[in-house]
């Protein structure tokens, strides 16, 4: 394999989809919202400053004026401020090098998983939204880094895009690119940017936070990732949560693609709990520790400064306003072991496209106004005593892969 085709390559944007602009697959969504969530919850000048600070051997004292305070220094800025950002994550299956040793060795790119990441412009909702890589859609002609162009199909594999890009291209951009392509095409969605992250990456960031709690109802077993975990509860180390992140056969699962992304959207959603919870955001070694290792593996057109500018806007995120689905399918009528994305679908991607929340604005009921009474002699009534207090309802277990559920729900183990 020659060195065009390594996995550590930065992604320009290719000449035929320069609206991805000049300037994080679950392993790549893990790393676009955790990346958020250190940035945001510490400040990214605070963060800087910090890891500037680990550094004292070059003495310049009386050389160089006092430096300005973190307060002083102006905030990092947000490129797409005040406008949406859609980030299309995908998750690459290459077997060379390290990822060799985890998968097993093959040739060729495929795109393992795909994730649309929407922020809203005014920086107040992170929407995930999962794409079976067995979605039967429309895969348009795509130009290639070399001048080629490929042939549209009608009704191919949502992960062909990639791979079709890869094997006529030769390189990941226009792997990327024929993929985001086919994603706007299928969806009405403009993408902004494109993150790709493979196997390596997503292991160390896992065992740069201690681990991902998790509690199983049963045991799991798959020969081909090498998962073997007993049920309750565990801590599960980059290892574990790889394999349970790619199993789909053995005891336990169902061989389906779906059930898949919605254990991959439970892992993602915990991860980043445990990046709010533990000492990631305070502690300075382990915060440079996660942050190289999210970094690792990472083929991105996003600018450091662009991550974390956006970053740093979405400082006051909650876990209840980042949310998580599959979009919307059903078993294609033509072939049972593909899918096919439901009508349900089109109202999902006219709400992202129009930056309005995915599952739509909730209907809020009219409240009938009492009218003003005023009591004899002009002066006003006294107030009614205050109603009892409503008995709150048990919060509805979420399925993930099949109901959209938020990082908060995803916050127990158990």
């Amino acid at each position: 394999m020659t060195s065009r085709h390594a996995a550590g390559r930065r992604l320009r944007a290719p000449r035929h989809a320069r609206n991805l602009g000049s300037h994080g697959a679950m392993r790549a969504v893990a790393l676009a919202v955790t990346t958020v969530l250190v940035f945001g919850a510490a400040g990214g000048v605070a963060v800087a400053a910090r890891m500037t600070g680990n550094v004292n051997e070059l003495d310049l004292d009386g050389l160089v004026d006092a430096a300005p305070s973190p307060e002083q220094a102006p905030d990092p800025s947000d490129a797409h401020a005040g406008q949406p950002v859609n980030i299309l994550v995908m998750g690459s299956d290459q077997r060379d090098g390290v990822n060799a040793d985890i998968g097993g060795a093959e040739e060729g790119m495929r795109s393992d998983t795909t994730i649309l990441l929407h922020v809203s412009a005014d920086r107040t909702r992170v929407e995930m939204v999962s794409l079976p890589r067995d979605s039967l859609v429309e895969i348009p002609s795509c130009t290639l880094t070399n001048g080629k162009t490929t042939k549209a199909q009608k009704r191919g594999m949502l992960n062909s895009a990639f791979a079709i890009g890869w094997d006529y291209g030769g390189d990941l951009e226009s792997a990327a690119a024929c993929t985001v392509n086919t994603v706007q095409a299928n969806t009405g969605v403009p993408i902004t940017n494109a993150v790709i992250v493979d196997f390596a990456g997503f292991q160390a960031m896992v065992d740069a936070i201690g681990g991902i709690p998790m509690c199983f109802a049963e045991d799991h077993y798959d020969k081909y990732t090498g998962l073997n975990i007993t049920a309750g509860e565990h801590v599960l180390d980059g290892v574990t949560a790889l394999q349970y992140a790619r199993a789909r056969h053995g005891t336990g699962f169902d061989g389906s693609d779906t059930m898949r992304a919605g254990r991959q959207q439970t892992l993602v959603a915990k991860m980043a709990n445990e990046v709010l919870s533990k000492n990631v955001l305070t502690d300075g070694g382990q915060l440079l520790q996660f942050l190289s290792a999210a970094t690792q593996s990472v083929t991105t057109n996003l600018s450091v400064g662009d991550l974390t500018g956006l970053a740093f806007s979405l400082r006051g995120v909650s876990r209840e306003s980042i949310t998580f689905m599959t979009v919307p399918w059903a078993p294609a009528s033509s072939d049972r072991n593909r899918v096919e994305w439901t009508s349900a679908a089109d109202e999902l991607w006219a709400n992202i496209a129009n930056d309005v929340p995915m599952l739509g604005v909730p209907d809020v009921p009219d409240v009938p106004q009492a009218p003003e009474v005023t009591a004899p002699g002009g002066q006003a009534p006294a107030a009614p005593p205050a109603a009892p207090p409503v008995p709150t309802t048990p919060t509805e277990a979420k399925t993930p892969g099949v109901d959209a559920f938020t990082a908060a729900d995803a916050s127990t183990t158990c």
